[in-house]
């Protein structure tokens, strides 16, 4: 069974903190499997590199994603006093945010449902040691 009362087994949880800068973009209006080709793309590259390939990328989350690299980037350098030239994406994922249901008629009084996908988008930095 569980170790302690519910608020103990959080509280246990909730100690280790995890102090490396991030970005979190909520409700982005691209769907997760779209938004982590771009995702995929960057991951363990230096900051640079990765600003340099979602700058030139054509899909629309890579303008997302540069605006959340240099979010996260500033975070690094304000908050947690790291230099940019050591930043690189230490992890970068989309989950699944509420969709918005849109119906499209169709013959003979019938309607399809349209699924508008949002997501929502984290970049994780880390400094090389």
């Amino acid at each position: 069974m569980s170790k302690g009362h519910r608020s103990q087994i959080k509280r246990e949880r909730n100690k280790v903190k995890d102090t490396r800068p991030s970005a979190k973009l909520s409700y982005a209006r691209v769907s997760v499997q779209k938004a982590c080709f771009v995702l995929d793309a960057i991951r363990g590259k230096g900051l640079e590199e990765a600003i340099g390939i979602v700058t030139y990328n054509p899909r629309y989350a890579s303008q997302l994603l540069r605006k959340l690299l240099e979010s996260a980037a500033a975070n690094a350098e304000n908050n947690n006093n790291m230099s940019r030239d050591n930043l690189y994406v230490a992890e970068c994922y989309a989950n699944m945010a509420p969709s918005m249901k849109r119906i499209h008629p169709r013959a003979q009084g019938r309607a399809y449902r349209i699924l508008k996908r949002s997501s929502h988008i984290t970049v994780v930095l880390d400094e090389r040691k």
